[in-house]
């Protein structure tokens, strides 16, 4: 119950009523303001049971959005209010569950959004069938072909800015999972007279103006177009620019389009130049000329423009030329050929714009076929969508209006018989009594028009194939003989009596009372444009033209193809469509939408009563409306009927336990609705006048208001209960913890009181012990004191005696001792005489030799190994020590500066210390590099992506990245090369591109030559006979000549295990192929300032002036 209650219903909340079935009274007045009520509330959308009623708001409406989308998806038809995606979903899931065929018919006048709508069902079909890459490649192909076709068939016309000039129907084609394969576009009666003449206020096709205003400069020169509107005779130029289109912007999503629908670039190339043709065939003017025997001849004017048509064309200009102002007429075995004036000529030139606009149009259709047709020969569902001109009424109706309302009354024919016919099997399928609705059928007027012998476009063609003089008036004649005494035809120039008073009709017109009421039809035309004729000789021009797509066109121009038969006419071609459209539309199940335009202003929030009035009663929708009312006018399946009105009676609410029906049944007995207002059904219940229906929403929303009270009711009764329940534990709650803590405070101030009383007793205990304990130690250190000094007085007398001992023993010590040594003086005295000189000599020198040392420690100089001090030298005799120490003292703090080195910095060391004993005191440019750090990588290959491609081509580590300059030895001049040096190789690549242009190995370098000067310029000179040395060697410059010379000669050292030979000298050969020519270094003044420069002398010698 609950989740069928929250289901938004068509009846709940209804703006109006959502089905015009329900209302009442029905008649036009109410029928309008019921659709009027609705379009002011933004609701668009009305149904007729299954049929939806579309009126264009001329604004965005926020109902189309993907959340849209999922709300409608798998839902009921009526379960949610009126919607597009209703019907579009239904119509799916019946083509999808049910395995039955769809077409989807949408029908109204220019401006209604036929179009739009049609875009909206494929953008719900494409949204709900499945997903993945190939299924989602097929729906944006399906998708993007209404662009190209809107682009090509499309114009701006008084009543609709995008108005569709062509009828299409589209075949999808889905499989057993309703995900979609692919489709078929059938289209119909291209307005094509557009392309030549424009009514005022419109435009031509949209392509025109869309080429002239997106299409780059390049493209236009291509075409030989300018961007200028007024530069074309086809283009009107009142209406060229609308308001709110962006023709440019159209022109690139129409590209975008041809290129996902699977246009090639050169047949989108094609289409463009044909398109271009037509619109320069415009340009193309005609003067008379008189022949010698008094014909009239017409001339090209200006064959400027032929020119350019037939470049694009690739005709040859005589071939076209003579096109416009011949024509040859064969008969059997003769050729007849006449010159043609200037009306005949124009005639021709338009008739050619229109036939090859016309066929390309049918051949992109063609191409978009073959793009987007299911791949699979597997058994397939199908989904037609069907976008075709509305009934069209006009102040000057021609052949164009004749046909389309022609087709609209087919239309008219097959809903009307298809509605019948759903309503008569649904019927029969639930068991109702079928009962005969009495309705007007249009056979009449299809015949009127379509029959075989007396039908009007059966008498056109007679008319057209006679021989002798034919024209509209003769036409008219015809049908005024043959069509006098039908009800639904009228004319001026009847014979039939009842006519001859009606002024309103002009001489040359007729008028048809067709089934959405009365046209009037202008007869001017009728004629030529049922012949449709293209003068032989063009179809041959065009057929000999060097374009592909073009000869395409032509085939009937093929010499060897000659067919004297006359070919059929555009009545007859169009009518023989439409019977293969009505043939296809019988076989599947029909959905229907109408459209409407509330204004002719193409503005929002404007209603015209007396245009929509005008509409709905040329589409039928009253007669639509009592056709369905004629039986029962609502009917719904038990189950949600029973869900629905169930709280009506108190014994199927709330639950009602057995079958769906007989709880039906039960709630309209309770009810005491007559039987005559309902019948049951197999599956559903049948309500028969829409009062029936409203007096059963008045009782539920009745008694959904009292079952409203009664839920507040019950609701806050349960409030109050549930609030004194609530504070009723609340109190016992507050209660119980109040009494916890009076308990806690009462322990905590006897526990209070313990607690000061033991701390009172514990002070006095501890008090008296520690008064005791306090003479205790006095009593302690009295005793200690006087032992002490006792002790002291001992020891002091002790300390006295053996001092006077040891006096006394020391003194006959020394005694003794003086005794000794004055006897041993006097018994050596003779022999320290003779070693005295010596001993003195070496005491002194050893006392020398001291206070230099020690003097040394406090004068070292620094550790740094630059520091040149050092002390002086005390005495000459230390010399030779003097200068040992100071070696040794510097290669110590050498050792001890070296210690701290990384290796990195060990290795930069090394190869500055290698370019010293290579460069010093031989090259002038070496002093400047000392203090230049050798960075290797002055080129992040690594992190620029410039250089992602040269990264990827090495694998090596790369020593050395540098940009030199290569010297061209035919002129001298430099070109910039990227310098990489790996551990097998030297690679030369392009700056800009990153391409390796030479690749060296190492093993193949033998030397490498560079002047003595303050210059850049080096050569490196390859082995004889290898690969690498096919063009000789390589003259580079470079800034870090230092540098990279100093890599070159330790990676080389390091990889052959031989020196490379490093040659400076200011003259030397350099091997150019086959050639040698001496590279010589000069000393000059610059125009370039210090830049040197490189210039060719001669064949054998380049000479670098260096500053």
């Amino acid at each position: 119950m609950a989740k069928m209650e929250v289901k938004t219903s068509l009846l709940d909340d209804m703006i109006g009523v959502g089905d015009m079935v329900l209302l009442e009274p029905l008649n036009e007045d109410s029928f309008i303001n019921n659709l009027k009520k609705r379009f002011d509330h933004n609701e668009v959308y009305t149904y007729i049971g299954s049929v939806v009623i579309s009126i264009n708001p001329y604004r965005s409406l926020p109902i189309y959005t993907p959340e849209k989308v999922e709300e409608y998806r798998n839902r009921n038809f009526y379960e949610l209010s009126p919607h597009i995606f209703a019907l579009s979903d239904e119509a799916y899931r019946s083509l999808r569950d049910q395995d039955k065929d769809q077409c989807i018919l949408i029908t109204g006048e220019s401006g209604a959004g036929k179009t739009e709508a049609s875009k909206l069902v494929m953008s719900y079909v494409a949204a709900v069938c499945g997903k993945g890459a190939e299924v989602n490649q097929v729906k944006e192909q399906l998708l993007q072909s209404n662009p190209v076709l809107e682009a090509f068939g499309n114009a701006k016309t008084v009543r609709n800015d995008n108005s569709s000039r062509f009828g299409k129907y589209m075949d999808i084609e889905f499989d057993f999972k309703g995900d979609p394969l692919g489709g078929v576009i059938s289209n119909y009666l291209l307005e094509k007279s557009r392309v030549v003449k424009q009514p005022r206020g419109e435009r031509n096709f949209h392509i025109f103006y869309q080429i002239l205003s997106g299409a780059s400069e390049e493209f236009l020169c291509k075409l030989k177009l300018e961007r200028d509107f007024s530069r074309y005779n086809y283009l009107g130029l009142d209406s060229a620019r609308v308001n709110g289109v962006d023709d440019a912007s159209n022109f690139r999503t129409v590209r975008n389009a041809m290129q996902i629908v699977g246009f090639m670039d050169h047949e989108t190339q094609s289409v463009f130049e044909v398109v271009a043709a037509v619109l320069k065939l415009g340009n193309i003017e005609f003067k008379p000329e008189s022949r010698a025997n008094g014909l009239d001849e017409s001339k090209v004017k200006d064959k400027n423009e032929l020119k350019e048509i037939c470049e694009l064309t690739g005709i040859d200009q005589s071939v076209l030329e003579r096109a416009f102002s011949f024509r040859t007429v064969e008969a059997k075995q003769e050729k007849v050929s006449t010159t043609l004036n200037v009306a005949q000529a124009y005639y021709a030139r338009d008739a050619l714009a229109k036939n090859l606009y016309s066929r390309l149009f049918s051949w992109l259709v063609t191409r978009i076929n073959e793009s987007i047709k299911a791949q699979t020969k597997v058994r397939k569902k199908v989904m037609g969508v069907l976008d075709i001109y509305g009934f069209e009424i006009f102040e000057d109706n021609s052949f164009e209006q004749f046909i389309i309302n022609y087709c609209n009354e087919k239309l008219q024919q097959i809903f009307i018989e298809l509605t019948l016919k759903e309503e008569q099997e649904e019927y029969i399928r639930e068991g109702i009594e079928w009962t005969h609705i009495e309705y007007f059928n249009n056979a009449i007027i299809c015949d009127l028009i379509e029959n075989n012998q007396t039908g009007i476009l059966a008498m056109l063609d007679e008319e057209c194939l006679r021989p002798g003089t034919v024209t509209d008036d003769t036409f008219l004649e015809k049908l005024n003989q043959v069509c006098a005494t039908h009800q639904h035809f009228e004319s001026r120039m009847s014979k039939c009596s009842r006519f001859l008073n009606d002024t309103s009709l002009p001489h040359s017109c007729f008028r048809i009372q067709h089934y959405a009421g009365k046209v009037m039809y202008q007869v001017e035309g009728f004629v030529d444009k049922n012949n449709d004729l293209l003068y032989r000789d063009l179809s041959q021009a065009m057929w000999k033209a060097n374009h592909s797509l073009i000869k395409a066109l032509f085939p009937e121009g093929n010499p060897a193809k000659i067919n004297l038969k006359r070919p059929p006419t555009a009545g007859s071609q169009f009518k023989a469509s439409v019977a293969t459209l009505m043939k296809n539309l019988q076989t599947k199940n029909p959905n229907y939408i109408r459209c409407i335009k509330p204004n002719d202003k193409k503005a929002a929030h404007i209603f015209n009563e007396a245009l929509v009035c005008h509409q709905i009663r040329y589409l039928g929708l009253l007669e639509n409306v009592r056709v369905r009312r004629a039986g029962y006018a609502f009917r719904q399946p038990y189950e949600p009927c029973l869900e629905r009105y169930k709280m009506l009676c108190k014994q199927t609410w709330p639950h009602w336990r057995g079958p769906a029906r007989a709880g039906v049944e039960v709630l309209f007995n309770e009810l005491r609705i007559p039987e005559e207002e309902f019948s049951f059904g197999r599956s559903k219940i049948f309500i028969r006048n829409p009062r029936t229906l409203f007096k059963l929403e008045d009782l539920r929303k009745q008694r959904l208001e009292d079952l409203a009270t009664l839920i507040g009711k019950i609701y806050r009764g349960w409030k109050c209960r549930t609030h004194f329940l609530l504070m009723k534990k609340c109190q016992v709650v507050i209660a119980s913890w109040y009494r916890r803590y009076s308990q806690q405070k009462k322990y905590q101030k006897i526990k209070s009181s313990a607690i000061t009383v033991q701390s009172y007793t514990r002070g006095w205990k501890a008090r008296k012990l520690l008064r005791e304990l306090k003479h205790l130690k006095r009593c302690n250190e009295a005793a200690t004191v006087i032992a002490a000094y006792w002790h002291g007085t001992q020891a002091r007398r002790e300390l006295r005696r053996l001092k006077d001992e040891a006096r006394n023993k020391h003194a006959i010590a020394v005694i003794w001792a003086f005794w000794l040594g004055y006897k041993v003086r006097r018994e050596y005295r003779k022999f320290f005489r003779a070693n005295a000189g010596r001993k003195i000599y070496e005491f002194t020198l050893q006392r020398i030799m001291q206070k230099y040392f020690l003097e040394m420690k406090n004068k070292m100089p620094s550790l740094s190994p630059i520091d040149k001090n050092w002390p002086a030298r005390p005495y000459l005799f230390l010399d030779s020590t003097h200068k040992e120490l100071k070696r040794i003292f510097h290669l110590w703090r050498c050792k001890k500066y070296r210690d701290q080195f990384t290796d990195q910095q060990k290795l930069i060391y090394e190869e500055k210390l290698e370019a010293s004993e290579l460069f010093k005191d031989k090259k002038a440019l070496y002093p400047a590099s000392v203090g230049q750090p050798f960075q290797g990588a002055y080129l992040e290959i690594s992190e620029n992506p410039k250089y992602k491609k040269l990264k990827d081509a090495v694998d090596e580590k790369i020593i050395i990245a540098e940009v030199v300059n290569k010297i061209n030895r035919a002129n001298g001049k430099a070109a910039s090369r990227i310098f990489l040096l790996t551990k097998t190789n030297v690679l030369l690549a392009d700056q800009k591109s990153g391409t390796i242009k030479s690749e060296v190995p190492l093993g193949d370098v033998t030397k490498v030559s560079m002047s003595s000067q303050n210059d850049g310029f080096f050569a490196v000179h390859l082995k004889e006979g290898s690969e690498a040395a096919s063009k000789g060697d390589f003259l580079l410059s470079s800034d870090h000549l230092i540098e990279m010379a100093t890599k070159l000669y330790r990676t080389t050292l390091s990889q052959t295990k031989q020196k490379l030979n490093i040659e400076i000298s200011d003259e030397f050969l350099v091997q150019f192929k086959q050639d040698k020519v001496c590279v010589k270094f000069i000393q000059g003044s610059q125009k370039n300032g210090n830049i040197p420069t490189c210039k060719r002398k001669n064949n054998r010698l380049l000479e670098v002036a260096v500053p």
